[in-house]
């Protein structure tokens, strides 16, 4: 048996999160800021859980300090593991355990897990990216996104034809962001699996064989564009697939517009590409896939 020891606690939960608000489901919930007292604490991380349950944490060397979504608070000291990192109160009825970006908590004497699918969530540079997504089932993941966006967990993507269909969670614009412009209202991002993939290509997401690699926040991307257009309308697709993900997992922006020289003079204006794809990228950097 080996103890890993605190100091690689910055390694695996290098993320911070003081409060906020996320979706599980059609539930919104928000995530308990950890305690205040964090002198001397060499890191903290807030994780999303199944059933809409959170954990806020500040870790200290050889220690976790943990805010439950419950009310609850406990400080427990870091036991041995066998790998991942391990802590537990004396008679061993609450344990924090945590391995790479993902966590659970298990409580009494037959070691139950009330705490499942927990995964990191990621901060909030830009304090626009308000609501958070977690899912726990096949894609396993939390991502930020703003306020009003219209999420869809059931979302596949079509583009591909017959046969071929793309699972994944879909969040779309506001109504409100194309109010007046000629950005189209069924605008998203989305993330989306290939779980049988043997390799992470862009490719495999979009109709081409084009693909270049491109490095951001620490990620290396698999990235493939594609535009299309017809009666006015114009759709761009951009498509960031993560090659190291287990099952092959990409992130895609698609954006419809449509021609503004076909409307009447001074009755819409041409919509700011520019930062709908900024946000979508501060959105994509948020992104934490459970491993």
């Amino acid at each position: 048996m080996k103890t890993t020891t605190a100091v690689g606690v910055l390694c695996l939960f290098a993320f911070v999160l003081l409060a906020g608000w996320w979706v599980y489901g059609n539930k919104i919930t928000t995530t308990p800021a950890p305690a205040d007292d964090t002198v001397g604490s060499i890191g903290r991380a807030a994780f999303a859980c199944n059933l809409g349950k959170s954990v806020g944490t500040v870790f200290y060397n050889g220690s976790v300090a943990l805010t439950l979504s419950d009310g609850r608070t406990q400080t427990l000291p870091q036991v041995e593991a066998a790998s991942g990192i391990r802590y537990a109160n004396a008679d061993q009825s609450l344990i924090f355990w945590g391995k790479g970006n993902t966590a659970f908590i298990t409580e009494g004497a037959e070691q139950t897990q009330t705490y499942t699918g927990c995964i990191v969530v990621a901060p909030d540079p830009t304090g626009t990216l308000t609501q958070i997504l977690a899912t726990s089932s096949e894609l396993a993941l939390t991502i930020r996104f703003p306020q009003n966006y219209t999420v869809d967990q059931a979302y596949k993507y079509e583009g591909l034809g017959p046969g071929k269909l793309i699972k994944g969670v879909k969040m779309t614009v506001p109504a409100a962001a194309t109010a007046g412009t000629n950005l189209s209202k069924d605008t998203y991002i989305s993330v989306e699996i290939l779980p049988k993939a043997t390799t992470c290509s862009a490719s495999l997401f979009l109709d081409t064989k084009k693909t270049i690699t491109f490095s951001d926040n620490g990620i290396d991307y698999s990235v493939a564009t594609g535009t299309d257009a017809g009666a006015g309308n114009i759709y761009d697709e951009a498509v960031f697939a993560i090659p190291d993900s287990s099952s092959c997992t990409a992130v895609r922006y698609f954006i419809h517009s449509t021609n503004v020289g076909n409307y009447p003079a001074g009755t819409v204006k041409e919509f700011d590409k520019a930062g709908v794809i900024a946000e979508f990228d501060n959105i994509r950097r948020s992104l934490v896939l459970g491993r």
